[in-house]
């Protein structure tokens, strides 16, 4: 079936002056639809019906807000089979990813309607007689928000359930290579009865429809997940801006697995596998360096090997496909420099690495496992984004300590070992956001805090209640009591 989409301007489907088509990363000759190229003055067009709506929606009562966010979260679950095909058609993770991530955004959506009715403040004594002190959370405003393509739905649920649950209205700008999923959340979100003007999509290239939310003065946030040098650009433009916006940026990340002399070797190997290759590697949270002390190394490598050799890579929607295609041609093509790069600087290509042929024409590569890496090269320091991870031996714990820490990301860090000591060192000493034990890196809940430190986030965690701190800002209001203050008379004064 072929989609021909519109975007959703103020409460109503809008033709763009230009369309463009979406492509099956698995077939390429199956074309998905003919989806927007929004024009900026589209983007200023749902950025001004956002302002409209902003004052009765920031002012609507939390039960309208979790009626709405429950709807969407119920529809979402419902029909999650349907969305996750959908998902892995567009992006090529596998059915089960796909399906599993259309869960997800139906369980965060559920989530939120729940914070609709949660949010609360405080009523504090001051430290002067007859003032009362309250603090109160309000709405940001209009929020502008800006998805990657490798998480469909999910990050977008991330991003506008907590928008919404808390009285913000929203202009969603997704990426241009995964309109079609972007397209059905926003059916779904419009189905619940939420006001005009409140939800917002705009599709179309990030110069024209993003840079036009970065700078128009009406939108006061912003909140960015993609990589750094397009975050590091989002952050300026948005404090560059008259006025400010408030900005949240989640971008890249060079994660480690640390495995340990002591770990469980089938534990490690599946930590390693499912962290650095499934999803194709398109994980911001992928465990791309594998470091690993010198008495389990060669076993570990040999053990990967094997079990990277069994996957099947194949069109993402066939039963027992592990592994489906790169997401597009340059995504593909950035992949093979890096393998390039890798072989250049020194590392061995252990397996994987080339291009494979399937039934149906499709950006099909073999994932790929480097031996002999050193965290001086560019593919220890640089994010790849695909199925690509080098492995880097060092001498003990202190060692892969170091090493885990020496890079400029700081999203998510693993460790596997079978010793409390050494877990509950790393937890404490590792330089991440997330730290995960006897887990692969990438995988996470949605009801608590998302993000990281260094050059991955920037700004107040996604996720969990945590979101509150960046869809909402403080308010301190003092209030003086003109009546006389009460004096209790005592012995004393009669």
């Amino acid at each position: 079936m072929t989609i021909h989409a519109k975007n959703f301007i103020g409460g109503e489907w809008v033709e763009a002056g230009q369309k463009a088509p979406n492509l099956n990363p698995s077939n390429t000759q199956d074309v998905i639809g003919e989806f927007p190229r929004a024009s900026r003055a589209d983007a200023e067009r749902a950025i001004a019906a956002a302002r409209e709506a902003f004052p009765a929606w920031s002012r609507s009562t939390p039960q309208v807000r979790h009626d709405i966010l429950k709807k969407i979260g119920d529809e979402i679950l419902a029909r999650k089979e349907e969305l996750g095909r959908l998902l892995s058609r567009e992006e090529g993770k596998t059915l089960p990813e796909g399906i599993g991530e259309a869960a997800r955004a139906g369980q965060i959506f559920l989530f939120f309607s729940g914070e609709c009715l949660r949010l609360a403040g405080e009523k504090l004594a001051s430290v002067r007689p007859s003032v009362d002190v309250e603090i109160t959370r309000e709405p940001v405003g209009v929020v502008g928000l800006i998805t990657p393509w490798n998480f469909p739905i999910a990050i977008p649920a991330w991003k506008i359930a907590p928008a919404l649950a808390y009285g913000n209205t929203v202009v969603f700008k997704p990426a241009d290579l995964v309109p079609a999923t972007a397209h059905a959340l926003s059916e779904i979100i419009i189905r619940s009865g939420i006001p005009a003007g409140v939800f917002n999509l705009v599709m179309g290239r990030g110069s024209e429809v993003g840079q036009a939310i970065l700078e128009h003065p009406d939108v006061d946030a912003v909140s960015f997940t993609g990589s750094v040098q397009t975050g590091r650009s989002v952050a300026a433009t948005c404090i560059q801006s008259t006025p400010m916006k408030k900005v949240q940026l989640e971008m890249g990340g060079k994660n480690p697995l640390v495995v340990l002399d002591d770990a469980d070797l089938k534990v490690a190997v599946e930590c390693a596998v499912n962290g650095a290759y499934f999803s194709t590697g398109q994980r911001c949270t992928a465990s791309s360096r594998l470091i690993v002390t010198a008495g389990i190394h060669d076993r570990f490598v040999e053990a990967v090997s094997e079990r990277l050799n069994s996957l099947v890579i194949d069109d993402a929607l066939k039963a027992g496909t592990h592994i489906g295609p790169v997401v597009d041609q340059n995504q593909l093509d950035q992949d093979l420099s890096y393998i390039r790069i890798g072989q250049d600087e020194g590392a061995k290509l252990v397996t994987g690495g080339e291009l494979l042929k399937r039934d149906t024409p499709g950006f099909y590569l073999a994932p790929a496992l480097f031996t002999g890496v050193d965290n001086r090269m560019r593919i220890s320091r640089e994010e790849i984004f695909g199925p690509v991870a080098g492995v880097i031996r060092v001498k003990d714990y202190d060692e892969a300590l170091e090493v885990s820490n020496d890079t400029q990301f700081g999203l998510s860090a693993g460790i596997c070992t079978t010793s409390l000591k050494y877990a509950s060192h790393f937890k404490r000493n590792a330089e991440a956001g997330m730290v995960m034990v006897n887990l692969a890196t990438a995988g996470v809940d949605y009801h608590v805090p998302f993000g990281g430190r260094k050059g991955s986030s920037y700004g107040p965690r996604e996720q969990g209640a945590y979101a509150r701190e960046f869809y909402t800002t403080v308010k301190t209001a003092y209030t003086f009591d003109m009546n006389e203050p009460y004096v209790p008379k005592t012995k004393s004064s009669e």
